[in-house]
């Protein structure tokens, strides 16, 4: 980041541009277009560019006078929206990182498989609560979280990105149930064949390399 001097001599950090990644390997996975992911890849790239110019607004309004003690609404509603773009940037990353042209339908017996089975009694068990999850009325997404203190793994429903993340527990598989991860290959009602296919496409040594040991 680079170091700005304010009218009074002090001096801020400037926040540093984030840079959109790029899944050019995704082409042809198994019931997902590659339209839709184009679509999608459109809309993961309006995230990070709205968390850049509310992470440059907030430079800006830092560096402006301001009345001691007097709150500056500009600068709450931004601080208020900024969660919402950040995390809807990050989760693409993890959801396009987990997927994978070269997917073989379930977990692998290994790690991972192990520790999502020991959780729930089984994978098969934690399978179908992640796809119960995924298939909630709404848009949102369902993660399966490690808890890093005791390396339980848990499915959540995460609603407008930054709603009902757990704070410190490590996302392990990201899936987005959002419409417009599916409805340009599927009907409204057809979420369910969307969870089919994202299960064929899974990157299970993405998921397995999340994974920490409890400390």
């Amino acid at each position: 980041m680079a170091i700005t001097t304010i009218g009074n001599g002090a001096s801020t950090m400037a926040p540093a541009s984030y840079q959109a990644r790029e899944w050019a390997k995704l082409s042809g996975l198994q019931g997902i277009s590659d339209h839709t992911l184009d679509v999608h890849f459109e809309l993961y790239k309006g995230y990070v560019k709205h968390v850049n110019l509310f992470n440059e607004e907030l430079a800006d309004l830092a560096r402006a006078p301001k009345s001691a003690g007097k709150e500056d609404l500009r600068t709450s509603e931004l601080k208020r929206r900024l969660p919402f773009e950040y995390n809807g940037m990050r989760l693409h990353e993890y959801y396009f990182d987990n997927l994978t042209s070269l997917g073989k339908g379930d977990a692998p017996a290994g790690r991972l498989r192990d520790t999502l089975g020991a959780s729930y009694g089984g994978y098969d068990e934690w399978k179908r609560d992640f796809v119960a999850v995924g298939t909630m009325r709404g848009v949102g997404w369902a993660i399966a979280y490690q808890d890093p203190t005791n390396g339980r793994v848990s499915n959540h429903w995460i609603e407008s990105h930054q709603d009902g993340n757990l704070a410190g527990f490590r996302p392990i598989v990201v899936m987005d149930v959002w419409e417009h991860a599916y409805m340009l290959d599927y009907k409204p009602t057809e979420r369910g064949k969307y969870i089919e296919a994202f299960f064929e496409n899974i990157a299970w040594e993405v998921c397995e390399s999340r994974l920490v040991t409890p400390k």
